[in-house]
């Protein structure tokens, strides 16, 4: 495991490669199990000697005390060696000063008493035989386990340790039931040629030592701070009100997680106070079941037996005040009486709804349908309104109109045109009865004297009201009428 703030993997020491604090940063999170020495940056007072006992972390947060016999300048990080049976081991020193006394006191061993002795400073050459020792450590264990399964023996070896020497090996297993693992230890002494130990451990150990991410997304705790650990039962997910499912009740190591302990005491003292969930409640139409409790509302839910699916919202405090009442030999009309209104929140509910709704992409968008390409209109006659054009889509084709008009009308048609340069834009909304906007001032008054040579100019102008545009339908011809043309 490597520090949060470098990011860099470790050595085989467990220490970060490049760490300038030694694994003894303020994150703590280098060691497992490590303690922050916030007595490190304050001096001594004079003629005070310092605690001569330092602890050690071995392998996979195992440590053990040592005392300083040749009074060496040790600090956290540093590698020792230390007195080991037999030989000598090979450890960091994660703590010094006088916390260790505190340490040694929380674990229940004697900070006077007699305890093992730290030989020297690892040299390198120390150093070298153990990396060398840790790392056959991996493809041991694999062929351990296959011994093991080969002698049908129900155990799983979960971890090999080297002493610091290479002298010895000390094998860690779980086991429901004794194993007789006699002829085991024949077999591994044979294959892997060194002294071996063999260490049961429990399942929470097993897993302390062995390290993971739980369910919560964090490392797990018996990994990383918890020491002790206590006995779960299943009474604490029945006080937290949890559904008894192993699967979700249960941690990596099989058993119950130890976090069911730690809001148990706050779940005890709400309970106090209340009814038990067992209540029954006495009443005319007979007796009612508590079916729910919320601990911290302080609400409980009761039921009749004829009518299990309603449920009736009641206050402790009223309940209370009906087992009294039941205690007395007083029976209750019914528990409707004493049922809590419920606030209004329909507002609240239906910008819930619309906002947060779970289903709320489910049903794919409706795609916009892209505007139709219209055509441009020829000559100088103005778009019509939407509800003008909608009206002559919709009007059914002219198919023969073109054809009953005499050719020479269309011709005269034609030549009468009046030119294009600035004519006013006049629009048609004499045949749509629906379309109401205001007609267009003309920019030539039908009162004002027209001069003779502009007569067939306004004739055309004012044929030219009657023009319609061109339908789509019948591509570009116009759909004007045939008497248009009648001089």
């Amino acid at each position: 495991m490597a520090c949060t703030n470098c990011s860099t993997k470790t050595n085989d020491s467990g220490i970060p490669k490049g760490c300038g604090s030694k694994g003894s940063c303020g994150t703590d999170s280098c060691n497992k199990l490590s303690v922050f020495d916030w007595l490190s940056n304050m001096h001594y007072p004079s003629g005070f000697e310092p605690f001569d006992v330092v602890e050690v972390r071995f392998k996979n947060g195992r440590k053990d005390f040592y005392k300083n016999i040749d009074k060496l300048a040790l600090q956290m990080g540093d590698v020792v060696a230390t007195e080991a049976s037999p030989g000598h081991d090979i450890g960091v020193v994660t703590l010094a000063g006088e916390l260790v006394k505190v340490q040694m006191k929380k674990k229940k061993v004697d900070p006077y008493g007699d305890t093992l002795k730290i030989y020297r400073k690892a040299t390198q050459k120390d150093i070298d035989i153990w990396s060398d020792a840790r790392k056959r450590e991996e493809p041991m264990k694999v062929r351990a386990r296959e011994i093991a399964i080969e002698l049908k023996l129900e155990m799983k070896i979960s971890d090999i340790e080297f002493q610091g020497d290479a002298s010895k090996a000390t094998f860690y297993y779980t086991a429901n039931d004794r194993v007789d693992f006699r002829q085991l230890i024949k077999e591994f002494a044979r294959t892997f040629n060194t002294r071996i130990e063999m260490k049961q451990v429990g399942f929470r150990q097993e897993a302390a030592r062995l390290g993971g991410i739980g369910s919560c997304g964090r490392e797990l705790c018996c990994s990383t701070w918890l020491t002790d650990f206590r006995s779960v039962n299943t009474s604490a997910a029945r006080y937290q009100q949890l559904s008894l499912n192993p699967q979700k009740l249960a941690g990596q190591c099989g058993k119950l997680k130890c976090c069911l302990n730690y809001e148990l005491d706050t779940y005890l003292d709400a309970l106090k106070g209340m009814p038990d969930s067992e209540t029954k409640l006495q009443t005319k139409n007979g007796e009612a079941y508590c079916q729910k409790i919320d601990i911290f509302k302080q609400v409980m839910w009761f039921a009749y037996p004829s009518n299990g699916a309603n449920w009736y919202k009641i206050e402790v405090p009223q309940v209370k005040e009906i087992l009294a009442l039941n205690k007395q030999g007083q029976v209750i009309e019914n528990i409707e009486d004493y049922v809590v209104e419920e606030e209004n929140n329909a507002s609240v509910q239906s910008v819930a709804t619309t906002e947060d709704s779970l289903s709320r992409f489910d049903e794919p968008k409706r795609k916009k349908h892209a505007p139709r390409n219209k055509k441009k209109p020829v000559g100088n006659t103005v778009e019509k309104p939407a509800a003008t054009v909608a009206t002559d889509v919709k009007r059914a084709p002219r198919s023969n109109e073109n054809a009953s008009r005499p050719p020479q009308a269309q011709q005269s048609k034609q030549q009468n045109r009046p030119p294009r340069n600035n004519q006013p834009k006049v629009q048609n909304n004499q045949n749509n009865p629906n379309n109401q906007t205001e007609k267009p001032k003309p920019a030539v008054q039908n009162n004002a004297p027209i001069k003779s040579n502009e007569e067939g100019a306004s004739k055309n102008q004012a044929r030219k009201k009657n023009f319609k545009r061109p339908n789509k339908n019948n591509g570009n011809n116009p759909n004007s009428k045939p008497n248009d043309n009648k001089q």
